[in-house]
């Protein structure tokens, strides 16, 4: 019987153990790294963000958002502490952002939630320290997924420097034959109003893609086929292929310092509170 290629717990044997590695980082950031948690970035339960901040004074710091996966429906902010100790060894602040959980909302919801998240940030984060036209964002699957919406074009810029989107899905289609289906229950006016590949996006964005070596295929054919767009719309953007790693240990390594992961995002930090200078 042929597996779902979109349910990774069938392709990662020690899928558990990564979550429990995820977790525990994420609970030891929370303990031992600066910050403010809980901080609304609108009126929903679910609509806060925690701030993380590298030792030192703070003025004038590069920011960085991450937004987590889980398909759209599970896990919070509260899982990816970890992801700051990266983000703050580069020398920026870390915004880990919480959204709501489908099926209680549709996806039009997560998106609005996600922009409304990054406009607090440039509106607000000065008042934390932290520079905003100095702007970078990242995610994981369906995080990666959402981060897309926070670089499309308009007339006034994204706002945002560069972006690590990391084992993306960027075509909403064949997740509605997945087991998804029975889960979530994507549209067909979801899939058209919220796949990636049908959009515009910022050519001042440095947009870095991302995937683990040992990724199910659909994963690598989305990457290219969104690396393709991005091209085509003079988008700056690179391909990095995480050797010997799956969908969770890929994300795992993003909050470990030295992994080739994290040095994916240490460098994009560093380039652009460089200016852009490598």
């Amino acid at each position: 019987m042929e597996t779902d290629p979109f349910r990774i717990r069938d392709h990662v044997a020690d899928f558990d153990v990564i979550v429990e590695e995820i977790v525990a980082a994420s609970a030891k950031a929370r303990e031992t790294l600066p910050m403010i948690a809980d901080v609304a970035y609108g009126d929903g339960p679910s609509e806060s963000l925690d701030i993380f901040f590298p030792e030192g004074p703070r003025q004038n710091l590069p920011v960085h958002m991450f937004i987590h996966g889980g398909y759209w429906r599970m896990w919070s902010k509260r899982e990816y502490s970890c992801i700051a100790n990266t983000v703050t060894r580069a020398g920026a602040i870390a915004v880990i952002v919480d959204y709501a959980l489908m099926p209680g909302v549709r996806m039009k919801v997560l998106v609005d939630q996600v922009v409304r998240a990054k406009q607090w940030v440039i509106l607000h984060i000065a008042e934390h320290g932290g520079d905003p036209s100095l702007l970078t964002i990242s995610g994981h699957s369906a995080g990666a997924h959402l981060s897309t919406f926070l670089f499309q074009s308009s007339t006034t810029g994204s706002s945002v420097n560069g972006a690590l989107l990391l084992g993306g899905l960027y075509d909403l289609l064949p997740l509605q034959q997945s087991f998804l289906k029975a889960e979530i229950a994507l549209t067909d006016d979801e899939v058209a109003a919220f796949t990636p590949l049908g959009h515009s996006y910022d050519p001042s964005c440095r947009a870095i893609l991302a995937v683990g070596e040992n990724e199910t295929r659909p994963f690598h054919v989305q990457l290219d086929a969104f690396a393709n767009v991005l091209r085509e719309q003079g988008v700056p953007v690179s391909i990095r292929v995480i050797r010997n790693r799956n969908h969770m240990d890929a994300v795992r390594d993003l909050g470990v310092v030295g992994s080739e992961t994290s040095d994916s995002l240490f460098g994009l930090i560093q380039y652009v509170a460089r200016g852009g200078r490598r």
